[in-house]
């Protein structure tokens, strides 16, 4: 089992002009410390419970290939891109571009999207949610399409595409990994099963069932379950001095024989670097042997 750091919040106690330089302490320490990847939230405004909508937000893929300048071995991962915040060939260049500079740690992390209100407020399209699970398919499609060797045109329903060209290709082969984010159970758990190398849920005792939701989209496709790598989103927090470490190993190792093989979530306190080197010194080696 491994560890990632999902970074939600950007409010450092020393503000924005500060921001950087926190945000790269944080990444080098959790890669130090033996996290295996850093991922970012697809939000413009912050979202509760984090904290306030007024507080300071980054732009994901901006964020991440800053991220990628900073560090050298993580994976690097919108966790989870709202599919409607971007055009389809923009987003595959986007995620293309952060795999060549990352020297191949990029993963597409990606969602239906929710917050109607961010994008009302700085206008972005936001349809119905049949909708939305549409365009997230035909982005799917299109990524994969400008992945491969064709890049001849796409025709889908929502998308057009005259010529999926995307030169330089990724260098991790045969694609970034795909990660899909949500439990439902008729949507998304078979885009996961159809598309998808990654699934995340949340975190609880929906964990198993939702698992057997995915085995059995996984059967009806013909697709390897198996090889479909099991992500929970979930707070890691080893409290001040380390007093929870014990109950946090009790929760993984549950995940863990649940077939769970990666848990990403926030630290509380992540700038003060000091919850970092404990998850790193004490959960991390234990973790590796499940």
């Amino acid at each position: 089992m491994e560890l990632g750091l999902h970074i939600a919040d950007f409010t450092f106690p020393d503000g924005p002009s500060t921001l950087a330089h926190d945000l790269s302490r944080i990444a080098v320490t959790a890669e130090d410390v033996g996290f295996a990847k850093i991922s970012v939230m697809d939000h413009l405004w912050q979202i509760e419970p984090v904290g306030p909508i007024d507080t300071e937000m980054l732009e994901a893929y901006t964020t991440l290939g800053y991220l990628a300048a900073v560090t050298k071995k993580v994976d690097l991962l919108a966790w989870v891109t709202a599919t409607v915040y971007r055009e389809p060939g923009l987003l595959a260049k986007a995620v293309t571009t952060l795999d060549v500079l990352s020297k191949g740690r990029a993963y597409l992390g990606i969602g239906a999207a929710w917050n109607e209100d961010e994008s009302v407020g700085l206008g972005l399209h936001f349809p119905p949610t049949a909708e939305r699970f549409e365009r997230l398919e035909e982005t799917l499609q299109i990524c994969l399409q400008m992945w491969s060797e064709n890049d001849g045109p796409f025709e889908g329903k929502h998308y057009q595409l005259g010529r999926t060209m995307n030169v330089p290709q990724p260098l991790r082969r045969p694609h970034p990994p795909i990660l899909i984010g949500g439990g439902g159970e008729k949507k998304t758990l078979r885009l996961v099963a159809q598309y998808a190398q990654a699934c995340n849920l949340f975190g609880g005792p929906e964990v198993a069932h939702k698992l057997e939701v995915l085995k059995s989209h996984c059967d009806a496709l013909g697709t390897d379950y198996d090889a479909i790598e099991k992500t929970v989103m979930f707070p890691l927090d080893p409290g001040a001095g380390g007093q929870n470490v014990d109950t946090l190993l009790g929760q993984l190792e549950d995940l863990s024989k649940l077939g769970v093989t990666h848990v990403h979530g926030w630290v509380p306190d992540v700038a003060s670097i000091a919850p970092l080197e404990l998850l790193g010194d004490r959960v991390v080696p234990v973790i590796a042997d499940w």
